[in-house]
């Protein structure tokens, strides 16, 4: 069975078989957001009080409909019908059917289209990082970061849709050549979560597109809103080119959507972002019918601060990794350690940061911390501070619940608690930095290394025997492992993941377009000859 690491914050109503389609009594309809004149510029997203979240070239949907609420204050923003079963079904038929033709383009032309989505992107970007905040509850300037991410993807796909593809290889035969030949797996689904709704999703698509694939995108219950915006957004340039819009296809939906996907053997490649819980269910799933998954799930991340450190860049950088997004990036700081010598001045010093930060509504450009995503959220949150307490540990900055509406909690930082407390080794998705003092180099590698996870970590240091010790075979085991800046932050052009639990997938940069395509070993006799490999005689 799917479950999600905790409830969506959504109100759900079935469609009376005795009422026509989208009638809702006015007096609700007045109450949503969308109708509001602040905002009546979700209006330009092309949103509406009620929208069909299903895309295959043409719009609908018969599932569940869906209300998308603001963290900030749990009002109603909107609200989206999603897919039923039926209706995915024909999404994945009308995508094999758009992927005959779009895998039939070539790469550089396949780029182009990528290069004018890019543009249509960076026309909306700022409406787009608005709505980040309204549905998501990040602040405004890390919701238009996002939708920049996926501007920069396009950008950095443009440029290889010239350069995919493998070596020339000499061969041991006379008159015979070897070549690796990479070819579109041919169905990309792409699960995103709700913390990233847009980059991750641009990760994924950009790079899947220019290789040949087509893409089904299913967004997270709670961010249906940005997912429907973006598609639209996708479906103009598509049309504009006279493609088919099943090339970039949506499917808004929860469980029984993603459980589709993970099952069906029409999808040539799933790629997950969401909990390690419910990866590994999908993995599981994936792998019976011996289908292909990209996995980026959860990170439980350090940073490690040594004596000689410019504590100038560690304030800084624990500060936003352990804060920025509320404590719900997959890359947030949840761990510090400190060398004995600099501990009490970096708590001191974090505590009076924790204790200026500006709160208020996201979208509001002065802010800096926004909302928890949802109620659950909040009520993790709480609970994870209670076990802390239980298990030892001292809450010296926040610990509550913020006296204001929406889903606000104290960042906090807990200290007193052994390395390998439960509730450390625990990933908990909200602002609670745990923080130890260490002795020596290798407790604190070892420290870093001994949770389950291993996305991103970060070493603050001088000593350049260190930093590289810290990048060798016997330093941190994560796939992200920088040095004197933050654990989260990452750029686009290397590629992004993590190693063990966090699921082992690479998406974005560097080779990770190597996940979107199979590979075939060629081998082509061009000569008269037979020649037989290791000198073989067979006469």
């Amino acid at each position: 069975m799917w479950r999600f690491p905790f409830a969506c914050c959504l109100h759900t109503a079935k469609r009376s078989k005795f009422s026509a389609p989208w009638s809702r009594p006015a007096a609700f309809m007045s109450s949503l957001m969308i109708n509001q004149p602040q905002y009546a510029w979700l209006k330009e997203l092309g949103l509406r009080e009620e929208n069909e979240g299903v895309y295959n070239g043409s719009w609908g949907g018969r599932g569940e409909v869906v209300t998308s609420c603001c963290p900030a204050n749990n009002e109603p923003i909107a609200r989206v019908r999603q897919a039923s079963v039926a209706d995915y079904e024909e999404t994945v038929k009308k995508a094999r059917e758009a992927w005959k033709i779009w895998a039939d383009i070539p790469a550089p032309k396949r780029g182009e289209v990528v290069r004018q989505i890019g543009d249509a992107l960076r026309e909306k970007i700022q409406m787009l990082g608005k709505l980040m905040s309204l549905e998501m509850g990040k602040i405004l300037v890390e919701g238009v970061g996002e939708v920049q991410e996926y501007v920069d993807i396009c950008d950095y796909a443009v440029g290889l849709s010239r350069m995919i593809g493998g070596p020339i290889l000499p061969s041991e035969r006379p008159g015979h050549v070897l070549i690796e030949q990479w070819n579109p797996v041919g169905l990309v689904g792409i699960i995103t979560a709700f913390n990233f709704p847009v980059a991750v999703y641009g990760w994924n698509n950009a790079i899947a597109m220019i290789c040949g694939n087509v893409c089904l995108w299913k967004g997270a219950p709670t961010t249906s809103l940005i997912s429907v915006a973006v598609t639209k957004i996708i479906a103009r340039v598509l049309e504009d080119n006279k493609l088919p819009g099943a090339i970039c296809s949506l499917t808004c939906g929860g469980a029984d959507i993603g459980t589709a996907m993970a099952k069906d053997e029409q999808v040539n490649l799933l790629s997950f972002t969401g909990s390690t819980q419910v990866g590994k269910q999908v993995a599981l799933m994936v792998q019976e019918r011996f289908g292909r998954s990209l996995l980026e799930l959860g990170g439980n991340n350090a940073i490690i601060a040594f004596e000689d450190a410019d504590l100038n860049l560690v304030i800084p950088s624990a500060f936003f990794a352990a804060v920025g997004t509320a404590g719900q990036r997959c890359t947030t700081t949840r761990r510090l350690f400190l060398h004995e010598s600099i501990y009490d001045e970096v708590v001191n010093k974090l505590k009076k940061a924790y204790e200026q930060i500006r709160v208020g509504n996201p979208w509001d450009s002065d802010v800096l911390y926004g909302p928890l995503h949802t109620k659950q959220a909040v009520n993790m949150f709480l609970g994870a501070v209670e076990e802390a307490k239980k298990e030892g540990g001292t809450v010296v900055c926040g610990g509550k619940v913020m006296d204001r509406p929406g889903n606000y909690v104290e960042p906090t930082i807990v200290t007193g608690l052994a390395h390998d407390a439960s509730i450390v080794h625990t990933e908990t998705f909200a602002p609670i930095l745990y923080v130890f003092k260490f002795k020596n180099e290798d407790d604190a590698f070892a420290w870093n290394n001994e949770v389950k996870q291993g996305l991103s970590s970060s070493v603050f240091t001088k000593d350049l025997g260190r930093i590289f010790r810290w990048l060798g075979p016997k330093g941190s085991d994560c796939g992200i492992v920088n040095v004197n800046v933050p654990t989260n932050g990452a750029e686009i052009g290397g590629a992004f993941g993590g190693e063990k639990h966090t699921g082992g997938g690479r998406e974005s940069g560097s080779d990770a377009w190597k996940q979107y395509m199979r590979r075939s070993t060629c081998t082509i006799n061009y000569s008269k000859d037979l020649p037989l490999a290791q000198g073989i005689k067979f006469q």
